[in-house]
């Protein structure tokens, strides 16, 4: 039952992390006056940064020593709760089925690559 606390508590940082990204892109693109653009840059950078500190987090997990309930609360819980598929399969999908055929494959093959090497990075 305490595993399933932490991965509660790591879940709702990473959720408010991963909004707080979505609302910054939003202010920074309002206010610098960038172009408009359909690629969902946050969820992007949400995923691959979560590739990354997942990655980081089982990599020195061991020379930390640190408790299986910590491990599940910053891979499953936190990580978990920042990444989130459902959202980039979400605007994968729209992305096609609004014609933008090549945003959609750009968007589908930087999440996979970016993903695979933000983890091999802290892979021992």
């Amino acid at each position: 039952m305490k595993s399933f606390l932490f991965v509660f508590l790591g879940g709702g940082v990473g959720s408010c992390l991963r909004y707080l990204i979505s609302e910054l892109w939003r202010s920074y693109r309002h206010h610098a006056c960038l172009p408009d653009t359909l690629f969902p840059w946050p969820t992007l950078v949400a995923n691959v940064l979560g590739c990354l500190l997942i990655g980081y987090f089982y990599a020195h997990a061991p020379a930390w020593h640190l408790k299986p309930e910590t491990t599940l609360l910053l891979t499953t819980g936190l990580c978990g709760g920042f990444t989130t598929f459902s959202t980039f399969s979400w605007e994968s999908l729209n992305l096609l089925h609004t014609g933008h055929t090549l945003l959609f494959i750009l968007y589908v093959t930087l999440s996979l690559w970016l993903g695979l090497l933000a983890i091999f990075v802290n892979h021992p």
